[in-house]
């Protein structure tokens, strides 16, 4: 803690009673102070750091840190193989593994130019939208137990367990699963595969309903979310926020239906974004009712896959898949909707070697929570752990 200069005498600080704004008057001379608050703080969500500059209880500014879990994934990505960054990419966003493995053999695939076979397709939406429900469920209950709620956290995890347990099932893997690889899978659903599924859609859909009901019904949790950290539509579209975040401002863009990929222009699902009605639109709440809507429309997205997935016995998942993956030269971009927005590759192929010779990744989480400054301004302390919470980060896809 160290002193950083006065504030102005009579200044005024703007806080919350009664779940209106009212502005009341300092007399006093204060100083700034700077707090440091992280990365080994819990609610940061990983190891972030925040060098937060207060005025009293307010915050004048909050500046991220990061770095603390990079891993050099990039430069990685020069040194090994194309189908070998698969598993590098599951390390990145480990709650969305499946999503990060998707949205790299896309971009593979479309530098490639070639077609996937339909049932893979749809076993990969189906595992991408499982693997969002999951990562929305760790979001919404580690959400709930940052701001005090004990209970939803562990209704989360256990219904998480579900997912968990499908995926390790036809992977082998319970986080990192390494299974869509490059112009196919690692294997093939096991038989029972569309049964279980089924079995976890019709548990999970009233579970969703009772979480929805749960939280956003909770006096505390909303006074807690209700009016904080707003973010204007048009601010957001200018920092480049996507996914969750970019919806929860009003802003109804989903890479799923504005720029389709798989088979996701042949489902029917919506894309949820705020009325208003219970939230302000672009404030915590509402995006944390973004992600509880979603999971809904995740279970619309996986019954309708399970019943147009055509039967093919004895399919071979890696038929398509090439010995040496050697591209010829060029460069390519190529994106996908995950649980917390674009995640996007830049790949570029020099057509000699077996490596790319430049790969960047586009991070949602590293876009989004370059916002700190603005959402924090004129917020109390205690509202940061609500607005870092709304963020949803992952740490390893943000430092890579």
């Amino acid at each position: 803690m160290q002193e950083l200069g006065k504030a102005e005498a009579n200044s005024t600080r703007i806080i919350r009673q009664d779940d209106k704004r009212v502005i009341i008057e300092k007399d006093l001379d204060t100083e700034y102070m700077v707090l440091s608050m992280g990365p080994q703080h819990p609610s940061t969500h990983g190891v972030l750091r925040l060098e937060c500059i207060t005025d009293g209880e307010v915050v004048v500014e909050a500046e991220p840190y990061l770095g603390y879990l990079h891993r050099c994934f990039e430069k990685y990505c020069e040194k090994v193989d194309y189908p070998a960054i698969v598993p590098y990419t599951d390390r990145m966003d480990y709650l969305a593994a499946m999503n990060s493995e998707l949205a790299y053999c896309i971009t593979v695939e479309k530098l490639l130019d070639i077609e996937i076979p339909r049932r893979v397709e749809f076993i990969r939406v189906i595992v991408a939208e499982l693997n969002r429900i999951a990562s929305h469920l760790v979001a919404i209950g580690t959400y709930a137990i940052d701001l005090g709620a004990f209970t939803p956290f562990l209704f989360c995890f256990r219904d998480r367990e579900h997912i968990m347990s499908l995926l390790e099932w036809i992977s082998g893997a319970r986080m990192l699963y390494n299974y869509i690889w490059i112009g196919g899978l690692a294997y093939d659903v096991p038989a029972d595969f569309k049964k279980r599924v089924a079995e976890f859609v019709a548990y999970f859909k009233p579970k969703a309903k009772e979480l929805y009901q749960l939280l956003t019904e909770n006096e505390i949790f909303v006074k807690r979310t209700y009016d904080i950290g707003i973010m204007p539509a048009d601010v957001a579209i200018n920092y480049g926020w996507s996914g969750p975040m970019l919806r929860g401002s009003g802003v109804k863009w989903d890479l799923r239906r504005n720029d389709p990929y798989s088979i996701y222009p042949e489902l029917d699902f919506d894309v949820p974004v705020p009325d208003g009605k219970f939230s302000v639109i672009g404030d915590c709440l509402s995006r944390h009712l973004v992600r509880a809507l979603e999971m809904d429309e995740s279970l619309k997205i996986i019954e309708q896959c399970l019943d147009k997935m055509p039967e093919e016995p004895n399919f071979n998942s890696r038929a398509l898949i090439p010995k040496k993956i050697r591209p010829k030269a060029g460069e390519v971009y190529g994106r996908a909707e995950n649980p917390r927005g674009e995640l996007g590759y830049y790949i570029v192929s020099d057509g000699k070697s077996t490596s790319p010779l430049r790969c960047k990744a586009r991070s949602s989480c590293f876009v989004n929570l370059s916002a700190m400054k603005d959402l924090s301004k004129g917020q109390l302390i205690p509202d940061l752990v609500a607005i870092i919470g709304s963020i949803d980060i992952v740490l390893g896809e943000v430092d890579r």
